[in-house]
């Protein structure tokens, strides 16, 4: 089959941080061509489904590209979370809407023709083992065995990291039937949207309201989705957006906010007189503390700069959430013991109490289909899978692109079902 394959061998890895690390390394094609880590493949061998009931093929319709395939892309990942990610080929893509193709044995819920949205998330019981504490205790999204693959065969958390399952920026992926959420005629470009927006929703459902006053920083795609999600949990919750360029406050606004404003330490300042607050300045530091600041800070973006924005914008006891891409960076913490503030770490989706248990995914699916959920124009760019480069380009330039959800297209005669056309 067809597919972008990408080979972390030890050498090419440090070939392409080496090459990124070069003036204009980072924005062009640096590391991606046959001596780099992607290639575009015709010789990929399509998935086996594992020797273990319930398991199906799938012909990927839309494919999302997400942060964490970007990172792939420019050998940007956590080196300590490689310890889950061990799959030396792995074809990305875990935003996926796909149609079946064929079931394999003991498949109950879901024929060949429909349509479906996949829970990346590979837990022990699609690994085939007795349930570890994480899972037993309703977490399977952070599921112990994550390094172990099991009658899966995936050496990774989740489809899209290992080329033993397939994944979105190839022509087939194998799943299991209990990941599968139908989504009947839903428009593509919504349903492409399912993966990140449950993932904002379980971010959004870690911050159990105590107050009327959030931060989400950085209008991403995750960054809008949980706008979106705060938005629908709390229709009188103020939210401010923190993030640059017009183009990306505008769609903050669209999806949800209260206002948007551009990122910097002058939004301690801004938020002051928006909520009557008290500007605090420190010595020799930049940025002012925000007393009688907000209830709970979303970091979408996760970098040293943003996470110090946020700690100064949190009123004692407050929450920081972060929700960005994992990495080393370098914060003064002292505002979380001066004002004793919560600071929760966030990945994947899943089972929720405050949804009785259901998953997140199934939720969205839902909200998707209701088309008072404010995500249309969030997917910004289709392309081919021989495009795959200018795709990639697309979506590490962001918003200086004008782009939020770039998706790749990998089997052009599976239709894509109509709806609101992606903004341009």
């Amino acid at each position: 089959m067809r597919a972008v394959l990408a080979d972390l061998s030890i050498p090419r890895y440090l070939a392409t941080a080496a090459a990124r690390a070069l003036p204009g390394g980072l924005g062009g094609d640096a590391g991606w061509g046959a001596a780099g880590l992607l290639a575009l493949r015709e010789d990929v061998p399509v998935p086996v489904l594992p020797s273990a009931p319930g398991w199906v093929l799938l012909r990927p319709e839309l494919s999302g590209i997400c942060g964490s395939d970007t990172a792939v892309a420019h050998a940007k990942s956590s080196l300590v979370l490689s310890a889950y990610y061990t799959a030396r080929r792995q074809i990305l893509g875990h935003e996926i809407v796909a149609v079946v193709e064929s079931a394999g044995p003991g498949v109950t819920s879901v024929s060949a023709g429909d349509r479906v949205v996949v829970d990346p998330v590979l837990s022990c019981v699609h690994r085939g083992f007795a349930l570890c504490r994480s899972c037993r205790d309703g977490f399977p999204y952070v599921c112990e065995r994550f390094d172990e693959p099991g009658v899966s065969g995936c050496r990774s958390p989740t489809q899209g990291f290992d080329a033993a399952l397939g994944g979105g920026w190839g022509e087939y992926v194998a799943a299991h039937e209990s990941q599968l959420h139908r989504v009947g005629a839903l428009p593509s470009y919504r349903a492409v949207l399912a993966e990140p927006a449950a993932v904002a929703l379980h971010a959004a459902l870690h911050w159990q309201r105590r107050g009327d006053r959030a931060v989400v920083i950085g209008p991403g795609t995750i960054g809008l989705l949980v706008t979106a999600a705060l938005r629908r949990l709390h229709p009188d919750l103020d939210i401010t957006v923190v993030g640059p360029g017009e183009f990306s406050r505008a769609a903050a606004v669209r999806t949800g906010a209260s206002r948007a404003l551009e990122p910097g330490p002058q939004v301690v300042e801004s938020l002051a007189r928006v909520h009557g607050g008290r500007v605090v300045r420190p010595r020799l530091t930049r940025t002012p503390i925000l007393e009688q600041g907000v209830d709970v800070v979303f970091d979408c973006v996760a970098h040293s700069e943003t996470i110090d924005l946020a700690l100064h914008l949190l009123r004692p006891t407050g929450m920081l959430v972060l929700v960005g891409g994992a990495g080393r960076q370098r914060v003064d913490w002292s505002l979380v013991w001066n004002r004793q503030l919560t600071v929760q770490g966030t990945v994947n989706s899943g089972p929720e109490p405050a949804l009785a248990g259901r998953t997140t995914m199934a939720e969205v699916v839902e909200w998707l289909a209701d088309p008072a959920y404010p995500v249309d124009g969030l997917v910004t760019h289709t392309f081919a899978l021989d495009d795959w480069r200018l795709a990639l380009r697309t979506a590490s330039a962001a918003a200086r692109a004008y782009a939020v959800k770039v998706t790749l297209r990998p089997n052009p005669d599976v239709p894509l079902v109509p709806g609101p056309e992606p903004a341009r």
